[in-house]
């Protein structure tokens, strides 16, 4: 039986009046955390309510340490156990032990930064775009050569297709986005993410929101700032994950497959097919040429732009995320092919209860 779309409830007409849960799922972040926590709980006397959780799971390199030391001084911060280790476990775990008070929702990542007043303009921007849930766009940076080049290529279009969340400019509604804030309500209608989503849960949930009626709006003013892979290897067995989670996303809602996704795995078929061919047709060799040219020139064109040498390295970049994306997509969708479909109302809603003590 379908799921018929139904308004979720609305939150505190002003910033101010809002009960805010902050959730920071942390896994071997000791050299960023401080930062976000610093940052975050610098709004704390803005709302009526603002409970920040660091949800750790299972760091070997002191995180652990550090967010309990600040919770024992900020009696704000809660400190909670994911043994799932996954993101979305994280959140949904914050959300069903501490949210069942809270008006909104916001997801903090502790390896970005963020900007001055960032959750009080997150709250403002929900209501006043009547939006069930705010995403942002992430402008990448980076120190060494390798992480520079992957930043440039991920705040182009050879990165990111042309994806609105990824350096985008344009505010507006949008089918996915940077997770930034959710009305609670609707975070918990839609069911939260799906924990056995390594990677994507957060397009998934979004496909989930969409069909209920939910509203998500893309609000290109409020930036923050990320951090990339800084080698090559890290650089493949992230976009390998993220191709393979997009694939899981597609079973289950193939409607939300896009040109802009799709060009990915075509384009390396077509290279596959073109490099198997050319010892019998050299003429195929074609589509690799004009690939490998675009990206030289992208390459050329930021290394003019920024006057950095590293930006040469950006066309590399990109045909390692390109070609993990579509290994990984690719791959997990043929795996999945005789395994019956991921059905979205197979989520259960969140049930809220909230900690006591």
């Amino acid at each position: 039986m379908p799921i018929e779309p139904t308004p979720a409830p609305r939150a505190p007409a002003r910033a101010e009046n809002s009960r805010v849960l902050v959730v920071v799922p942390t896994l071997n972040e000791r050299d960023h955390l401080e930062a976000v926590l610093r940052s975050l709980l610098a709004e704390r006397a803005d709302f009526r309510a603002f409970q920040l959780a660091v949800v750790d799971g299972g760091s070997t390199d002191g995180t652990q340490d550090i967010a309990r030391r600040w919770a024992r001084v900020h009696p704000e911060i809660r400190v909670l156990d994911n043994p799932q280790r996954l993101q979305s476990a994280a959140v949904n775990l914050a959300a069903r032990r501490l949210g069942a008070q809270a008006d909104v929702l916001i997801r903090c990542d502790a390896h970005a930064s963020y900007p001055s007043r960032y959750c009080h303009l997150l709250i403002e921007s929900l209501q006043r775009n009547d939006a069930d849930a705010v995403v942002v766009p992430m402008d990448s940076s980076g120190e060494g050569a390798i992480q520079r080049a992957v930043a440039m290529a991920s705040n182009s279009p050879i990165g990111t297709g042309g994806s609105a969340h990824r350096g985008g400019r344009q505010s507006g509604f949008v089918d996915h986005g940077h997770h930034a804030a959710f009305r609670m309500a609707a975070f918990a209608r839609a069911g939260g993410y799906d924990e056995t989503f390594s990677h994507n849960e957060d397009a998934e949930l979004d496909c989930r929101q969409r069909k209920l009626g939910s509203r998500i709006y893309l609000d290109a003013q409020i930036r923050i700032g990320y951090r990339p892979r800084s080698t090559f290897r890290g650089l493949w067995s992230q976009y390998f994950k993220y191709g393979s989670g997009r694939a899981r996303t597609v079973r289950r809602h193939p409607g939300s497959l896009r040109l802009r996704q799709l060009a990915v795995p075509l384009n390396l078929l077509l290279l596959l097919v073109a490099l198997g061919a050319s010892p019998w047709f050299p003429v195929a060799l074609a589509w690799p040429a004009v690939y490998l040219g675009v990206l030289a020139g992208v390459s050329v064109g930021l290394a003019v732009r920024s006057g950095s040498v590293a930006a040469l390295l950006a066309g590399p970049a990109a045909v390692v995320m390109h070609t993990a994306w579509g290994c990984g997509f690719l791959s997990t969708l043929v795996m999945t092919l005789g395994s019956p479909s991921w059905r979205p109302d197979k989520v259960a809603p969140l049930q809220w209860t909230l900690e006591r003590g």
